[in-house]
């Protein structure tokens, strides 16, 4: 049996997190099924109730040595952990808890990481300096490769895989049918999701939503529906969005778990995201998607499927939104195969992940 450590950016109810980390679990397992994991969490009691799987406190570095001492890899993934833009002290601590697990002879490897932007002069050497010392590292997109080659990353063997969410099997739609009437969002109509998310208290691009979501309303007929993938912030701005609108949107006022948000998404004719993994999502149940971005993963994200974002937040118009919403309205009835074909590709891509992971489980016993 193997015993892995997974090291994240969870406990945190972020659901792209928590979306990587059951892609994770359910990759593992399906090639693997006694596969034995320990996440490193913000909340162990959450990740043990929501996963179904061990979970050791962040900051309890004793314990966390404790586990690896017990282990045969340590993961690292998935996600945009290695960049000091948001943050420059996440960034030390995840290659802290690499730093001990190489200490401990413990193999470790970066799955499908989001690398960078990696700024700092100190960080850009800690990050050449303990990543050479990794000994497999997988990338979700061509742009993490080129910074892992600006940093002088060369020494593990490095693939370009996708995110692991793209892996995860599609789930039941009934279950966002059954949360759909719960807030009375049941109907005919089309339905259009927006998930939002606060950036700065920058208010131009939630006025073009507000703009937008009406004339979706107004000249295509549909239904528009607020979904929050990080609860309770998402629904906040989704409350200022829907605030400025002339028509009624609908909102979802919880949280909710990953195969939730997925069933959500499914029963969608189509998805306007600003969070990375609510596009994820759109992907991996084939529904239309348009994404403005605030950050480099969402272009590059888009770029592996044939598409472009229509807009930053700072650029987007209402009327660049909407032109793209009349192409892809379109697609509910005609669906884009080269998309569909990319795509397919890429949940391939995705599920290498786990393969190479415990390969590299394999060949260390």
């Amino acid at each position: 049996m193997s015993n892995i450590v997974i090291s994240g950016y969870y406990g945190f109810a972020n659901a792209g997190d928590e979306a990587m980390l059951a892609a994770m679990i359910e990759a593992l397992t399906d090639i693997e099924p006694t596969v034995s994991i320990t996440v490193i969490s913000g909340n162990p009691e959450d990740t043990r109730q929501r996963h179904g799987v061990s979970a050791v406190y962040r900051l309890n570095y004793p314990e966390i040595a404790r586990i690896m001492a017990k282990s045969n890899l340590l993961i690292s993934g998935g996600g945009s952990l290695l960049q000091d833009v948001t943050s420059d002290r996440s960034l030390y601590y995840y290659l802290s808890i690499m730093m001990l697990a190489k200490k401990m002879g413990l193999p470790v490897m970066l799955y499908a990481q989001g690398i960078g932007p990696v700024q700092g002069a100190l960080a850009q050497g800690a990050m050449r300096y303990i990543g050479n010392m990794v000994d497999l590292i997988t990338v979700r997109d061509d742009g993490s490769y080129d910074e892992l080659k600006r940093l002088k990353v060369t020494a593990p063997p490095v693939y370009i895989t996708a995110d692991p969410v793209l892996a995860m099997h599609q789930v039941d739609k009934s279950i966002g049918r059954a949360i759909l009437k719960q807030h009375g969002q049941e109907g005919v109509a089309p339905l259009i999701g927006i998930s939002a998310r606060e950036w700065k208290d920058w208010g131009h691009y939630k006025q073009v939503l507000a703009h937008a979501a009406d004339q979706m309303i107004e000249e295509l007929g549909a239904r528009v529906v607020f979904i929050p993938m990080q609860f309770p912030d998402d629904f906040s701005v989704s409350q200022k969005i829907a605030g400025r609108m002339t028509n009624k949107a609908g909102m979802l006022p919880d949280e909710y778990t990953t195969g939730e948000l997925l069933s959500l998404v499914g029963n969608l004719d189509m998805l306007i995201g600003i969070r990375l993994h609510a596009l994820i999502f759109a992907a991996v149940m084939h529904v239309p998607m348009a994404g403005i971005s605030y950050d480099p993963k969402i272009d590059r994200f888009l770029e592996t499927i044939g598409e472009r974002h229509v807009g930053t937040l700072k650029t987007v118009t209402a009327d660049n939104l909407m032109a793209k919403v009349r192409q892809l309205w379109v697609e509910r009835k005609q669906p884009n195969q080269e998309r569909t074909e990319r795509i397919n590709t890429l949940r391939n891509r995705a599920f290498q992940n786990a393969e190479l992971a415990l390969s590299l489980v394999k060949e260390r016993k």
